[in-house]
């Protein structure tokens, strides 16, 4: 990973619609990228919490049991552990997340969404 990266360069090799990218670590935490659009599957983390920003566009964040997390550009949000959300985008959004390395990317759930962390890494060699 070089020691500089520009935020734009590491959405921009980004393809696919909630397919995180990890573009730092830090203290057992990775920094991920992702670009959304559509609705994303429900799940939960168990033991972690999930942090998201948004960069670009709107990202709603639904839950079951609260009210929803509706984020515009710069705003960010906190999943606490344990709560069943389902991300979604109605037009294209870029997000980042910063959650431990070894998060499930569904939680829970196992699903053809599901990507796994060395597809998350796979580009840093």
């Amino acid at each position: 990973m070089p020691a500089v990266s520009h935020i734009e360069d590491e959405y921009a090799a980004i393809a696919d619609y909630w397919s995180p990218r990890v573009v730092a670590a830090a203290n057992g935490q990775y920094v991920k990228l992702a670009k959304a659009k559509g609705e994303f599957v429900w799940h939960a983390h168990a033991e972690e919490d999930e942090f998201f920003m948004v960069h670009r566009g709107t990202l709603t964040i639904r839950y079951r049991d609260r009210e929803d997390a509706v984020l515009g550009p710069g705003d960010f949000h906190v999943v606490p552990k344990g709560v069943e959300h389902a991300p979604m985008a109605l037009e294209e959004a870029w997000i980042m997340l910063i959650e431990p390395a070894g998060t499930a990317h569904t939680g829970d759930v196992d699903s053809p969404m599901t990507k796994s962390i060395a597809s998350q890494t796979r580009h840093l060699g």
